[in-house]
């Protein structure tokens, strides 16, 4: 005889499907949810289960925890602009979000093939890797991987600890790139984005590689951004008279 095994739904998921209807139905961005103790006491729970199924919509990117304020309710998506000299700082500035890079990892990497065609280098020649993520409020928004000619950077290693790059080519190397060409793709989501982004596996993320050149047209600096596509959308103005743009300034 078959015996039968009956699937049951833990506890915190219950609740967090309960949270995030009522999210959707009751909430708007910036409001703030109960607290795990009031949660507790109305679904007659303990606070370690109310924990868990916040975490759940953390992960989801419906909401934010924030140390003393509590756990508050986040627009899904930002409306980041694209033009040919935006900055992410500036960008989430002008959306009066406060915002912090953290610098991963960086050093001389042999990079891809694809990146190293972009500088017309053999792909055996090292490029300078910088590896970032970027948080709003404390939650994870995107990572981006910085490639850089060595050569337009030198001592960069000694000077950048995190925070904004373009700050730094600005200020110890004179350096105001433009994006000449931009790409932007939708790929799932990969265990090291699982970790520093807080999405599931294979959850949908916006990636967007920059050509960024100098004032002379020459290629500094190739960043590839990979952005959760739940909290993060892109759009591209065009001011100018396209017959009059160069058709190499965006390719998608």
């Amino acid at each position: 005889m078959m015996s039968r095994q009956i699937l049951t739904i833990p506890r915190y998921r219950e609740l967090a499907e309960e949270l995030v209807r009522e999210v959707r139905a009751d909430y708007a961005p910036g409001d703030l949810l109960p607290t795990e103790a009031q949660l507790a006491k109305r679904f007659a729970v303990n606070r370690h289960t109310v924990r868990r199924a916040l975490d759940e919509l953390v992960a989801a990117g419906m909401v934010t925890r924030h140390q003393g304020r509590g756990t508050q309710v986040v627009d899904r998506r930002l409306d980041y602009a694209v033009s040919a000299g935006s900055k992410v700082t500036q960008n989430l500035a002008g959306l009066g979000l406060p915002s912090n890079t953290c610098c991963l990892e960086q050093g001389l990497v042999n990079p891809p093939e694809a990146i190293a065609q972009r500088f017309g280098r053999p792909a055996d020649e090292p490029l300078l890797r910088v590896d970032t993520v970027r948080t709003v409020d404390d939650a994870p928004l995107m990572r981006l991987r910085h490639w850089f000619d060595p050569e337009r950077v030198p001592g960069w290693l000694e000077r950048y600890r995190g925070g904004s790059t373009r700050a730094l080519l600005g200020q110890h190397y004179g350096l105001r790139l433009h994006r000449r060409r931009v790409r932007i793709d939708a790929v799932p989501a990969d265990r090291d984005d699982t970790r520093w982004l807080q999405c599931p596996l294979n959850a949908p993320l916006l990636v967007m590689t920059s050509d960024n050149t100098d004032a002379a047209g020459r290629l500094v600096e190739v960043s590839v951004g990979r952005a959760r596509a739940d909290r993060l959308s892109y759009h591209i103005d065009f001011d100018t008279d396209p017959m009059d743009s160069d058709t190499d300034e965006v390719a998608s």
